[in-house]
């Protein structure tokens, strides 16, 4: 898609009708609440793209009656594996047969480059697929080692209503590592998207609908965290919650949660490092610590922001990931070359800057970058990618998530110290480790505090395998196994064979 087709999707000119509509899904029905509706403009084009209903107390308390009817009649929870899995395949090929579509939106919604929104719609149609997979191989089990007269069934069923609270950075991702694994389980949903990204949840909810979900099975609420947001982690007729966002809501959702003990999912933020020894296979070291932070502009919790560096390679790699990031095509959004697009809005543009700007004052050296720039033909906010070095640990650039194309350079020189910079740090969502010596890397695997350890390689994903994060990157697990798991509450049948009881008295 060019540049020149952007005026015949969200054009200055362009009637109202021709922006993206984005209501309600209540108990199977489209509705647009109370009236109000809210504008989301594109942040790198500047252009209208959505007209969103608001949501109120009101049409949370209707999406909430709606699945806890739906939970307690059985229409999904009673189906068999075998028919959810169908669904759940009929999805995925729906998903891949809207790809233009929903990318489309994603980028105008969120100023992440079409190609990557491209690769992120594609792949989540796999997750819907893996999804379906668990659901026909969904099981508990047996003990039969208790006694001859005595039988032990451990049974796995679904938690119930989920709230699903996705965030602005991988809207359609995010919802796909959370939605077919509560469905493949047999919950039902109430989903709030970000307010500043909810088209192509909206979307989704159409594919469900037309791959024939019963009603009040996924609900979909747009709005604001006060009063939506609230209510999905506090009514009582909510058993979990499962979010991704910033630590410092996720905190306040834990709070919230407490009053009615619902269990609570959550993927929040991260501070990732990539450890560099000195025997690292630097060519591909440092084009994954390019990758790593500059992918989808860096606001993602998995971004690479800070690197610490073996002492005797320092000036090689930074001369080198200078070198590379000036090679990095950032620029309009809908351009396929484009490689890194917009920031999500003007105040984290800001918010961004402030951590470079707070660290030069201190005494941090910039090496390339540290400023927002300008795209030719395009208002929005973009952020030039920036190196900065001479930190020390306790610099907030280096400590705390930035969410933006800044990478964050730390040394050092022993095996210990390294693990002590890593495990230091209050998240702990992921980290990496480049090194030639694979003891070197399994040591650093086994004693680094993250969710996931990437050796040789970053930000690799598969469905197969769990994600999320330990200390204040969150607590639970999406994808594999273990994130259907999330959706399930475990029952315990004893049976005793036989008159075998002795009486008490």
């Amino acid at each position: 898609m060019s540049q020149h087709d952007l005026t015949l999707i969200v054009g200055k000119d362009a009637p109202r009708d021709e922006i993206n509509r984005v209501r309600h899904l209540i108990d199977g029905a489209w509705a647009d609440g109370n009236g109000e509706v809210f504008e989301r403009h594109s942040p790198a084009h500047g252009t209208p793209v959505s007209l969103i209903s608001k949501g109120d107390a009101n049409d949370a308390s209707g999406a909430i009656a709606a699945a806890r009817r739906a939970f307690e009649r059985g229409v999904w929870s009673d189906l068999s594996g075998k028919e959810r899995a169908t669904l759940l395949l009929k999805v995925a090929d729906l998903i891949d047969e809207n790809r233009p579509r929903i990318a489309r939106l994603e980028v105008l919604e969120s100023g992440k480059p079409i190609s990557q929104a491209l690769g992120e719609i594609e792949g989540a149609a796999d997750i819907w697929r893996y999804a379906a997979s668990l659901a026909r191989t969904l099981h508990g089990d047996s003990h039969n080692s208790l006694g001859r007269d005595m039988l032990g069934i451990v049974l796995k069923e679904p938690i119930g209503v989920v709230s699903i609270i996705t965030p602005w950075n991988f809207p359609f991702l995010i919802a796909s590592q959370k939605i077919p694994f509560a469905l493949a389980a047999g919950c039902t949903c109430v989903v709030k998207p970000s307010e500043l990204t909810p088209s192509t949840t909206a979307i989704l909810g159409e594919l469900l609908i037309e791959a024939g979900l019963p009603a009040g099975v996924v609900n979909i609420v747009n709005g604001f965290g006060d009063p939506v947001g609230s209510i999905l982690t506090t009514d009582p007729r909510v058993d979990m919650v499962s979010f991704t966002g910033s630590t410092a809501v996720g905190k306040t959702i834990e709070k919230a949660a407490g009053d009615t003990l619902k269990k609570v999912s959550s993927e929040l933020g991260g501070k990732n490092p990539q450890v560099l020894f000195a025997d690292a296979d630097l060519d591909s070291a440092i084009d994954a610590i390019v990758f790593g932070i500059y992918f989808n502009a860096g606001e993602c919790c998995n971004s690479g922001s800070r690197i610490i560096v073996h002492e005797d390679i320092l000036d090689e790699v930074i001369s080198h990931v200078v070198s590379l990031s000036q090679k990095v095509p950032f620029g309009d959004p809908l351009d396929p070359k484009t490689k890194v697009g917009a920031i999500i809005h003007d105040g984290h543009q800001q918010k961004i800057d402030s951590y470079v700007r707070e660290a030069v004052a201190a005494g941090a050296k910039i090496e390339i970058g540290g400023a927002p720039i300008q795209i030719d033909g395009l208002p929005g906010a973009f952020y030039g990618p920036t190196v900065v070095s001479g930190l020390t640990p306790d610099m907030p650039i280096a400590s705390e998530e930035v969410f933006g194309p800044v990478l964050s350079v730390l040394t050092f020189r022993t095996m210990d110290e390294v693990i002590s910079l890593v495990n230091d740090a209050s998240y702990g969502l992921s980290a990496g480790v480049w090194s030639e010596n694979i003891h070197t890397c399994l040591e650093f695997a086994r004693r680094a505090q993250a969710g996931t350890v990437w050796t040789n390689t970053w930000m690799d994903g598969f469905p197969e395998l769990p994600f999320g994060g330990v200390k204040e990157s969150g607590q639970g697990r999406e994808l594999g196994r273990y994130g259907l798991e999330e959706f399930l509450e475990v029952k315990t049948v004893q049976m005793r064979i036989g008159r075998t009881r002795a009486n008490w008295i």
